[in-house]
């Protein structure tokens, strides 16, 4: 299987994995029903070859004078009844089938991007647009079977009719044979061209997407109004839709020129099929029955190819899609993890060694080296200008990638001889690009940590530690409340029952209150946990914090300086190294980046009073 971040095409071994792939995965999901889609495809494909027999045989049967056609009759308007029953009641095993291998098709798919075990792949565009792609594939895994039973119904009313009409006449079978070689290299090649359409028009419809989000959601509503770009974005998310729909267009019309060629000549060989066919009953050397049967088994087989090409055609283009499916769900880890050993409980510390990184060979070095200690108990503050690689740090040290050079240890065992799980369970957190869960109150804290859903005194301690209760308990369902408006109705919208919505300091509080809510962990990551606070705000959360952290391992990354000063340790990050380390006061006197940093900031302060 071709690597998941890779745009090449799959071949024909893709789609034969592919193929067993979803077969497999429909067998486990709904056994019963594949055996009983099957069954009624077989019946499907019996029934009107068998009321084309018996409709020859009553019409023979009427032209002579005592011919008996009771039984016939009998057995004609069961075919009949079959013929007109059995589609309904396949279309419900089919869309039973389908629903329940959907279902698990989805949760695998998820189940396998969860297993990636870092942030390299949801950051590859190849990658987004291959997942978006296997999640098509994924919802419509059911009609792949569909499309196999297609092509079986096909195959079997291809064989009736064909030993009916080779009967008849074996050099019209020939001819009513050779015109749909044609129409089935066509179908293929037609359904290929809209696959790679589909893939190479993906990036248009990500980028549609994106626009469409930005004028659609409540995030950048503020400013597309008061800036007056609405129009702009509009006017790009339109050019992305036509583009789109260019190449959309193309293939229908490409479509549409083969199709109705491939039509006309299916039309010409039945029309010369019903010329001989007449004639031959003039001249004597078919009966009645005989051309009935003959126009029947005519249109059969044109119905069985269409089928059949139709199906082939059908599933060939499902299964270019499903091969993203499996693609994703067979890839490989974007790093590399154990499931042996764990963790061992922080006693000494955690060690940053000639840490070198950056983020492929085509981008710049972030970290040129980095040598940085955070000791056992102590906190670490971590300092540095915009773009000096603090983030990157953090996203190493929860092992969301590794190291292009050098190694971290966790009381000196490499983090790449830890299992991932085991390594984050022992690390809390608070990003400074923290997310808002579109949940109730308590679910975005209990998040933290999952046990502690069922805990709510545990939740209510986060919150307070947080200084974010007293906001919570005042909604409208306190902590039960949604924390979102956008699974409501217009006719809702008036009801703060139904959810509302914080300030963007208030969700700060929420997003550390998450953070502490996952206590007695080994290490505690803050990155810039008081951006969004107004001054007052910030002293209080920084004195709970203070105290919190005392006497625990902690690294806290804050533009802020005065929010670090009280840091044991001050490491300075400049120019991808740890410039200068050591406590607020000797820092200062070394009249160094930090100092300098500092008194900027100082001067700031006073400039304002």
């Amino acid at each position: 299987m071709s690597d998941p971040g890779t745009s090449r095409r799959p071949g024909i071994s893709e789609l034969a994995s592919a193929a067993a792939e979803a077969l497999s995965l429909t067998w486990r999901s709904a056994p019963g029903g594949i055996v009983g889609y099957v069954f009624l495809t077989l019946a499907e494909a019996a029934a009107p070859i068998a009321t084309a027999w018996l409709t020859k045989t009553v019409i023979d049967r009427l032209s002579t004078p005592d011919g008996a056609v009771a039984g016939l009759a009998a057995g004609l308007a069961a075919a009949g009844l079959a013929a007109a029953a059995l589609p309904g009641i396949g279309r419900y095993l089919r869309a039973q089938t389908g629903r329940l291998a959907r279902a698990d098709a989805i949760d695998r798919l998820f189940a396998a991007a969860e297993r990636q075990v870092g942030l390299r792949r949801f950051e590859d565009p190849v990658f987004l647009d291959r997942l978006r792609l296997a999640q098509e594939g994924a919802g419509t895994t059911g009609d792949l079977v569909s499309g196999v039973c297609g092509t079986l119904n096909g195959v079997l009313s291809l064989a009736g009719f064909v030993a009916s009409l080779l009967i008849l006449s074996p050099a019209m079978t020939a001819l009513v044979l050779l015109a749909a070689v044609p129409a089935l290299v066509a179908e293929l090649l037609l359904s290929r061209r809209r696959a790679t359409m589909q893939w190479d028009i993906e990036r248009i419809h990500r980028r549609e997407f994106f626009y469409s989000r930005l004028l659609s959601g409540v995030q950048a509503a503020t400013e597309i109004r008061l800036f007056g770009i609405g129009a702009f974005l509009r006017a790009r998310m339109m050019a992305e839709r036509r583009t789109a729909d260019v190449a959309e267009g193309l293939m229908d019309r490409r479509e549409l020129v083969t199709q109705g060629g491939l039509t006309t000549l299916s039309a010409a060989v039945a029309g010369a099929g019903l010329w001989w066919a007449i004639t031959a009953a003039r001249r004597g050397s078919l009966s009645v029955g005989d051309v009935a049967m003959f126009v029947a088994a005519v249109g059969g087989v044109q119905a069985a190819l269409d089928t059949l090409v139709s199906s082939l055609a059908s599933v060939h283009q499902r299964l270019l899609t499903f091969s993203h499916y499996v693609a994703v769900i067979r890839a490989e880890p974007d790093l590399p993890s154990t499931d042996k050993g764990m963790a061992p409980v922080l006693r000494r510390g955690i060690e940053l060694r000639e840490v070198w990184f950056r983020y492929s060979d085509g981008h710049p070095w972030v970290l040129r080296g980095v040598d940085l200690t955070i000791p056992h108990g102590r906190s670490v503050a971590l300092v540095g200008l915009n773009g000096a690689g603090k983030s990157t740090l953090i996203r190493l040290l929860c092992r969301m990638y590794d190291p292009t050079r050098g190694r971290i240890l966790w009381d000196g065992v490499d983090l790449r001889d830890i299992p991932p799980a085991d390594l984050r369970e022992r690390i809390s957190a608070v990003f400074q690009d923290h997310m808002n869960y579109d949940m109730s109150a308590a679910e975005n804290i209990g998040l933290g940590d999952l046990p502690a859903l069922d805990d709510p005194a545990r939740i209510k301690q986060a919150a307070v530690r947080a200084g974010v209760h007293r906001t919570l308990s005042g909604l409208p369902r306190g902590y039960d409340t949604l924390l979102t408006r956008i699974f409501f109705s217009e006719a809702d919208k008036g009801d703060p029952e139904t959810g509302v919505v914080l300030s963007s300091g208030q969700w700060q509080r929420l997003a550390l209150a998450r953070a502490l809510v996952r206590d007695g962990r080994d290490l505690m990551i803050l990155d810039e946990p008081s951006s969004g606070l107004d001054p007052e705000a910030e002293h209080e959360v920084h004195a709970g914090i203070r105290e919190h952290r005392a006497g625990r391992t902690s690294l806290l990354i804050s533009h802020r300086l005065s929010a670090v000063r009280d840091a044991d340790l001050i490491a300075v990050l400049h120019d991808g190294r740890i410039a200068e380390l050591g406590p607020h006061e000797a820092l200062l006197a070394a009249d160094g980046h930090y100092a300098r940093l500092f008194r900027l900031q100082a001067a700031g302060y006073q400039e304002a009073q």
